[in-house]
Order: structure tokens, then C-alpha cells, then sequence
């Protein structure tokens, strides 16, 4: 199992909790458990890579320091698609810090659910082909984060394209075509009613040597719901869990016809 390590550099106090991100890191569930000396680490090493603008500019935007860059993320706080959620931090943390058993160099990486397109932009700056999805609304947002943050920076330019789980998947994305190394995906099971759709755009990327790596945070009881379903068709192995955050990192593989 491998954890995701600590580090020394910390921002000032003032910062960490000034950090809108903070608070929904914070909820009131994580609020009863946050005296355990776990969950303060984990809540601070995600937060040093973070940081709030000092000047107030026209376009509002979070920043967060990976891979030796600084990244400015734009966000969209009226769709949740478009904001940056504990759980993509949590990924983009995780790949930075095991390239040595996650190494994304070269390799062909979906993420699917991208949302502002940071983990998508972390995986580029690691040296991955990118291709970040998500749907068409949120499309003119993901491309200019990753735009905006990946230009000149990465050795393979990452690609936005449209992808409604379930829908046009042999067209869009064909079978013979499809040769991923690794799919990504951070908090794309919530609240929302397409969770078969889902599931099926998980199998339907995935070749038998394609990793999964996913990062979820439990709210209800859908997505301990859709753990069991997705064991049906997937071997899920828990990486990573932070029992005060309710987030677990996943990694998951395509069981073999023999096995299934």
C-alpha cells in the first residue's frame, strides 16, 4: 500500500486558512475527526499547494505548486464540474510523489471527469499524452486551464475533447483505437443519476493492462453502492485512505475474462 509522504515546506498559517479550498476540506464530518494527528497532516501537506493570489485580478483563480510549476487554476462556482475538489488534489499529489511505480512518461492517460483540468495539467507536466475529457459545457474552461498552464511547459501537448459517459463511445472513442495506459478520475461519483453510464465508460476505455487510478470521496450511500458494482467488472485494490477527509485512492484493473 503506499501513502502519500509528507514534506516541509509549509505556507504561513494565515494562508493555509485563508485558502477558500480549506473549507470544503473542513466540512463538519471532517471537523469531528480532525484532532487525529493524521488527518491535521494530511489537511496541511495539501493545503502547502495551495496559495491565494496577493493581488486582486480581473479573473479570479487558485493556485497550486506541483511538479515544480506554479498552476492557476480558473474555476466555475456555479457547476460543480468546474471546481477543484479535495479529491483532485489528493490525486495530483499521489502522482507527483510515486513516479517511481506510477511513472507517466510517455504514457497515454484519459482523465475522465476532468473538471478544471488540474490533475489532467499535473499528468502533463509529468510527461503523460493527455487527453482530459468532460462534458461540452464544461469544455471552454478546461481548455483554458490546461492552455494556460501547459503551453511551453510539457513535452506532449495535452487534448481536451468531449466525452458524455455513455453516450457515442464507439464513435468517439472506438475500441480498436483505444490504447491507455492509465485512466484517471477524481470525485466523478456523487450525487448525480449516471453512475451505470459511468461504469460503462470505465470498461469501455479500458484494455486489460490499463490502470485505474481513482480517487473518491464517500458521501452517501450511492458510492458504496457503486464500489460493489464496479468490483463486477474491475479488481479494486485501496491504495491510499484518509478516513478523516472520507477519501479513498483506488487503483484498478480490468478483470481477465478467465477470472470474471
Amino acid at each position: 500500500m503506499y501513502y502519500l509522504p509528507s514534506f516541509q515546506e509549509m505556507i504561513k498559517k494565515t494562508s493555509i486558512y485563508s485558502h477558500p479550498l480549506v473549507h470544503r476540506l473542513m466540512d463538519p464530518g471532517t471537523q469531528k475527526e480532525k484532532t487525529d494527528d493524521d488527518n491535521k497532516k494530511v489537511v496541511a501537506e495539501i493545503m502547502a499547494r495551495c496559495f491565494v493570489p496577493r493581488l486582486i485580478t480581473t479573473t479570479s483563480w487558485e493556485g497550486f505548486h506541483f511538479v515544480g510549476q506554479e498552476i492557476r487554476i480558473t474555476e466555475g462556482m456555479d457547476c460543480y464540474g468546474a471546481v477543484v475538489w479535495p479529491s483532485a488534489l489528493v490525486l495530483c499529489y499521489f502522482l507527483e510523489t510515486n513516479v517511481k511505480h506510477y511513472n507517466m512518461v510517455d504514457k497515454n492517460v484519459i482523465e475522465i471527469g476532468a473538471g478544471t483540468g488540474l490533475v489532467s495539467i499535473v499528468a502533463s507536466l509529468l510527461g503523460a499524452h493527455v487527453i482530459a475529457t468532460d462534458l461540452p459545457e464544461l469544455l471552454g474552461n478546461l481548455r483554458y486551464n490546461i492552455s494556460r498552464n501547459t503551453k511551453m511547459k510539457c513535452k506532449h501537448l495535452p487534448q481536451v475533447k468531449e466525452l458524455s459517459w455513455g453516450v457515442a463511445l464507439d464513435e468517439n472513442f472506438p475500441r480498436s483505437s483505444n490504447n491507455f495506459d492509465y485512466i484517471l478520475a477524481a470525485d466523478v461519483v456523487y450525487a448525480h443519476p449516471f453512475l451505470e453510464e459511468l461504469l460503462i465508460t470505465f470498461d469501455h476505455l479500458c484494455k486489460e493492462t490499463t490502470v485505474i487510478l481513482w480517487v473518491m470521496k464517500f458521501r452517501l450511500e450511492k458510492e458504496n453502492n457503486f464500489v460493489d458494482r464496479f468490483k463486477e467488472l474491475f479488481d479494486l485494490e485501496e491504495i491510499s485512505s484518509f478516513p478523516s477527509l472520507n477519501i479513498k485512492l483506488y487503483k484498478a484493473m480490468k478483470k481477465s475474462r478467465r477470472s470474471a
